[in-house]
């Protein structure tokens, strides 16, 4: 039985592919050091449009959603896990890989790199 608090990250950001995942890791751990120290940069403009584009889907989480598992964010509003070019935020585990997949794709469409923080890989 999987744990109904467990969730799963992705980091999204704006800036050249890294060659590798070992690259990745590090420009990830660069940028949140830098950006999720709760700072409150503006999120870039690409950045803005992939959590739009989530949210589009997948409205923010409110205090008021009866039903816990309609929404694939693990907290909301979804904006405020943003800053400058980094993107860092979690899903429900029970959701993940839908909002996942769809997630990965709206960084893609964004131009963005996404990186999955767990097993430490680009994911586009």
């Amino acid at each position: 039985m999987q744990n109904a608090f467990m969730s799963y990250d992705l980091a999204v950001w704006n800036g050249e592919r890294p060659a590798d995942d070992a690259a990745a890791r590090a420009v990830f751990n660069d940028l949140y050091d830098e950006f999720m120290g709760g700072r409150g940069v503006e999120p870039t403009a690409r950045i803005r449009q992939c959590v739009e584009a989530l949210v589009a889907r997948w409205p923010d989480l409110s205090p008021d959603d009866e039903d816990e598992d309609a929404c694939p964010w693990s907290c909301g509003p979804l904006i405020r896990n943003a800053s400058g070019p980094l993107f860092y935020f979690g899903m429900v585990f029970s959701k993940y890989q839908e909002a996942g997949s769809y997630a990965v794709e709206a960084a893609r469409s964004a131009g963005l790199i996404c990186f999955d923080p767990q097993d430490g890989r680009l994911l586009t």
